[in-house]
């Protein structure tokens, strides 16, 4: 069955990077992730889970403003899986990252699945 399996997380100091990765497999309708939009959400603690940066089918990014910049994401369609690249990290960047596989070509709004989530904190 479907799964989204986040690694890389942990503790850095502010102004370090932080290499985020999620793993997708199995197939909804008989698509694999190869064919669905990527992407990663984030909540810190006491706040609603917010967007982070998405990555389509046909490898368009998108970012949240705070993302923009300092991020990078990407993905490996051999391996099946979506990066995120977190350099020059704040404080106000920890949080819970999640990664999203949505059942849509090029919308991460697109209905789909959510991985477990990994934490990640930055200290000063």
């Amino acid at each position: 069955q479907v799964q989204l399996v986040e690694s890389g997380g942990g503790s850095v100091r502010a102004g370090g990077s932080l290499t985020l990765s999620c793993a997708a497999s199995g197939k909804i309708d008989g698509i694999s992730a190869r064919s669905h939009t990527l992407g990663w959400y984030r909540q810190a603690p006491g706040k609603q889970r917010e967007f982070v940066a998405s990555i389509s089918k046909g490898f368009r990014p998108i970012y949240a403003d705070f993302a923009r910049g300092r991020f990078l994401i990407s993905r490996d369609n051999a391996r099946v899986t979506v990066d995120l690249e977190m350099n020059r990290l704040k404080p106000e960047d920890t949080g819970v990252y999640y990664c999203k596989r949505a059942y849509d070509e090029d919308d991460i709004c697109a209905f789909g699945d959510w991985g477990q989530g990994i934490q990640v904190t930055v200290f000063s």
